[in-house]
C-alpha cells in the first residue's frame, strides 16, 4: 500500500516543533555525540611512523608504475588507431 500525503501526521495551528523532530539536535545530544567519538578515538590502533612511511612508499610505487603501464598502453592504442584511420 502506498503512503499518500495526507496520511502522514499533521501540525496543527499554532504547534511548535518537538526538539526530536529530525534535523533538529540538542546541546546534550551533541555533548554524548563527541564523548562516544572520544572513546572510539581510544580504540584505534594507529600505525607507527615505520609502518605508515613503508605503506606510502608502496603505494606511491604502484601508482607510478601503473601510470606508466597505463599512459603506455594509451599510447600504443593511439597510434595503431591514427595507423588504421590514415
Amino acid at each position: 500500500m502506498t503512503e499518500n500525503k495526507t496520511d502522514l501526521p499533521r501540525k496543527k495551528k499554532g504547534e511548535k516543533d518537538r526538539g526530536d523532530a529530525p534535523g533538529k539536535f540538542r546541546i546534550a545530544q551533541i555533548k554524548e555525540f563527541y564523548g562516544e567519538v572520544k572513546r572510539e578515538f581510544t580504540k584505534i590502533a594507529w600505525p607507527n611512523k615505520k609502518n605508515t612511511v613503508t605503506s606510502a612508499v608502496v603505494v606511491i610505487v604502484f601508482v607510478t608504475i601503473m601510470a606508466l603501464y597505463l599512459g603506455s598502453v594509451d599510447l600504443v592504442i593511439g597510434k595503431l588507431v591514427s595507423l588504421v584511420l590514415n
